[in-house]
C-alpha cells in the first residue's frame, strides 16, 4: 500500500504519514477527480495510470476534515515525483504486515463512532490517526471480499 510522508512545510498534519490528496477545487464534482489531481501533483502519478476500484466510506477526521477516500491501483514498480514542498517521502508497507493485527493497536474510546489506530513502526514510520482508520477499513473490505 502506498503512502507519503507531510514536510514539516504544509499547512496542517506536519510530519505525519498521509495518502496524497486534498481539498476539492472549483469544476470538481467527484472525489475521484480530486483524488487524482492530488496524486498527480504530489507524487507525480498520472492519472492514465491509475484503474480507480471505488470509494470506501467518508470519514470525518479528529480535525474536522471530511475526507472520501477513493481506492486506485497503479503500475509497479513506478517512477514518483514528489512535491518537495509537501511530500517528504513516498513509501509502500505490505499489505500483509498491514493486516496482521499483531502489527498494530486499536482503542475504543467513549464518544468516538471508530476505534482509534495505531500501527507499530514499520521502515522508520508511524501510521496512525485518520490514514491508519481508512487503510484497517479497506482491509477489512477486502478481506471480507477474499472470504465470499
Amino acid at each position: 500500500m502506498l503512502f507519503t510522508r507531510r514536510t514539516d512545510r504544509v499547512e496542517s498534519h506536519k510530519g505525519q504519514v498521509s495518502f496524497p490528496g486534498g481539498a476539492c477545487e472549483e469544476g470538481e464534482t467527484m472525489p475521484e477527480q480530486t483524488a487524482l489531481r492530488e496524486a498527480e501533483e504530489e507524487i507525480g502519478l498520472a492519472p492514465r495510470d491509475v484503474h480507480l476500484l471505488g470509494r470506501l466510506s467518508p470519514m470525518e477526521t479528529i480535525t474536522s476534515f471530511l475526507v472520501v477516500p477513493v481506492v486506485g491501483i497503479m503500475p509497479w514498480p513506478y517512477v514518483f515525483r514528489p512535491e518537495h514542498n509537501e511530500v517528504a517521502r513516498i513509501f509502500t508497507m505490505p499489505l500483509a504486515w498491514l493486516a496482521d493485527k499483531s502489527n498494530r493497536w486499536e482503542f475504543n474510546v467513549l464518544g468516538r463512532k471508530n476505534s482509534l489506530v495505531f500501527f507499530h513502526p514499520f521502515d522508520g514510520e508511524l501510521l496512525w490517526g485518520a490514514t491508519a482508520r481508512m487503510t484497517v477499513d479497506f482491509i477489512e473490505i477486502i478481506t471480507d471480499a477474499k472470504r465470499e
